[in-house]
């Protein structure tokens, strides 16, 4: 298991095959690997953006994120997961956010995937400040409650 919080840029795919390769040792248990890459999009809300800026709070986001990847590892009996997260500066095609997971079976390493996507993107502490030609704006969370799900562990 692997949390990073990233503040400068970096290469997804590099980093999903180091992992891979260092840690899990071509693992013959693996029968499913699930990525997810999140980009940066030069719009939101049908505005252009141009940059964005994003910030948290060091010891709460690494515990939060910690947390997520562990109880999704028990609750879908995972291999193993990795979550790397850019903040600071970002610009439009940056990669923001890569999750991977490895399980024995398709079904579990997909959920698995898409449930920590889903806590990352209503939960996690990170804040996000765009950019256009007219000034900032905040972006506020989905505040979806996963909380109950997070404490799962079925």
């Amino acid at each position: 298991m692997k949390i990073e919080i990233i503040n400068e840029q970096f290469d997804p795919w590099v980093a999903l095959v180091n992992y891979k390769r260092e840690k899990l040792n071509n693992d013959p248990k693996i029968g499913a690997t699930s990525v997810f890459l999140g980009t940066m999009r030069d719009f939101n809300d049908d505005k252009e953006v141009e940059s964005m800026m994003l910030e948290h709070y060091p010891e709460m986001t690494e515990k939060y994120l910690t947390d997520i990847l562990t109880n999704a590892i028990k609750k879908f009996k995972l291999i193993d997961g990795i979550i790397f997260h850019r903040i600071g500066d970002l610009k439009p095609s940056d990669p923001i956010v890569l999750v991977a997971t490895w399980s024995e079976h398709r079904d579990s390493a997909f959920k698995a995937t898409r449930e920590i996507m889903e806590f990352l993107k209503s939960e996690a502490p990170l804040w996000k400040k765009e950019s256009n030609s007219n000034g900032f704006k905040w972006v506020e969370s989905q505040n979806v409650n996963h909380q109950e799900e997070l404490n799962e562990t079925d």
